[in-house]
């Protein structure tokens, strides 16, 4: 039976109002807001399916488990430095934040971060031990030196064929900074590693001159990274009496040996450019001395580029990265449909060509061609029957004067001094005869 006022549809009058409503657009932009700030950053783990990469470089891909998925979003630029092999039916780890993509009001992860799923065993022994080792004083604050301004002499512990090396070397190059460094070969990784890299630091505290050891290696996966988080090695530099700075991995990766360090630096080139960066200040205070000797139209430049650095540092930091990535996504998935109506429209006029190839053999002027080259054959008999060379080789004769034209009057040729007659084999020369 179907109701009979709103009543029974809403209950009685006296209940609040519905609420106003809005557009479509509207609730999805607000329950996007609400989705990016609750859920800013989340580790989701589960197993990829229907992997895909597109051309752009981006990857897209569903996280599920055996009740539910979500879609993940890995745009190029962290793709480029991932370290997992994505594959369907692979058990990882992603980390990011959840957005909504507007257009068709889904909400998906955006990742930033991914690791094969055999981390969760070793962040529990890591928390156990950073626990246990924190409870000892050992990560307090107190117990921190501070870093020096300038070293001149730097001690760095790490794997020599490693690209954390080549990185801090690079940057300092680039830097010219012009201080020395002692390398203390140590394995980063696998079995041993720890042992040396704790026997190496306690080598370093023993090389004299040294002003600030540096622990590093590039980043890895948990289990890559697995030295620098045993008991041995952040014990080791804990004990060390020069200053330790610890770059271990990239910025998301937190180890032992960090929390150890009288300092952290995010990756290995952070750490080259903060032991450089008071030479490089020191660089700067005379190059700005040195200007203040200049004209005042120099001194105007100089004020035109820190103005023009100032305006680059502002931007940098109001970076509209959020609507690059949204525009991204549009542009993605406007390419997949440029692409499904590309494929129909060359399936539409393959199927049109064919109709008129069909019609075109239906309509071929083959059959007039070959009629009328048997006319133009019967023409060409017929011409030659009628030209003089014919009539000559059926036993007729052309007389023609000296001058080789035809003679046609028996009274022209009597006047005539000599003829020429013509026959089919040849010319015979003749006198006409003279009669009264």
């Amino acid at each position: 039976m179907l109701p009979r006022d709103t009543d029974d549809l809403f209950g009685p009058a006296d209940n609040p109002p519905l609420p106003r409503a809005e557009s479509v657009s509207d609730f999805t932009r607000r329950a996007k807001r609400l989705l990016e700030t609750r859920f800013s950053v989340v580790s989701l783990r589960g197993e990829i399916s229907n992997l895909r990469a597109q051309s752009s470089g981006h990857i897209y891909f569903s996280l599920k488990d055996a009740d539910a998925q979500i879609s993940v979003v890995l745009f190029r630029s962290v793709a480029l430095r991932l370290g997992v092999a994505l594959r369907d039916g692979l058990q990882i780890i992603a980390t990011g934040s959840i957005s909504l993509w507007e257009p068709r009001g889904q909400y998906q992860l955006i990742a930033r971060h991914i690791t094969e799923d055999g981390f969760g065993r070793l962040q529990q022994e890591f928390e156990l031990l950073k626990q246990r080792l924190a409870a000892e004083g050992l990560f307090d604050a107190d117990r921190k030196k501070p870093i020096p301004r300038f070293p001149r002499q730097i001690g760095i512990v790490t794997s020599p064929s490693g690209a954390a090396l080549q990185d801090f070397l690079k940057i300092l190059r680039r830097r010219a900074w012009t201080g020395s460094i002692t390398v203390f070969p140590a394995k980063v990784q696998g079995a041993g590693a720890a042992a040396e890299i704790a026997a190496q630091i306690a080598a370093a505290n023993n090389h004299p001159g040294l002003d600030l050891l540096v622990v590093t290696r590039g980043g890895g996966s948990l289990e890559d990274l697995w030295a620098f988080n045993e008991e041995t090695v952040a014990r080791a530099v804990a004990a060390s009496h020069l200053p330790v700075l610890s770059a271990v991995g990239h910025e998301i990766d937190f180890s032992l040996c960090d929390f150890a360090a009288d300092r952290r630096a995010e990756t290995p080139s952070a750490a080259a450019e903060m032991i450089s960066s008071g030479y490089l200040e020191l660089v700067e205070k005379h190059r700005r001395l040195s200007q203040a000797l200049h004209a005042a139209a120099e001194r105007q430049l100089v004020a035109r580029r820190e103005r023009v650095l100032s305006a680059k540092t502002r931007l940098r930091l109001l970076s509209p990265s959020a609507q690059i990535e949204r525009h991204i996504l549009r542009l993605d998935d406007f390419r997949n449909r440029l692409d499904a109506a590309a494929d129909r429209a060359l399936a539409e006029r393959r199927h049109a060509y064919k109709n008129l190839a069909a019609a075109l053999k239906a309509r071929s002027p083959e059959l007039r061609v070959q009629t009328e080259s048997h006319r133009l054959l019967s023409l060409h008999k017929r011409l030659e029957a009628a030209s003089p060379r014919s009539i000559l080789n059926r036993g007729f004769v052309i007389i023609r004067d000296a001058a080789n034209n035809p003679v046609t009057r028996r009274s022209t040729a009597a006047q005539l001094p000599s003829l020429n007659i013509e026959f089919a084999d040849g010319v015979l020369p003749a006198s006409p005869e003279k009669t009264s």
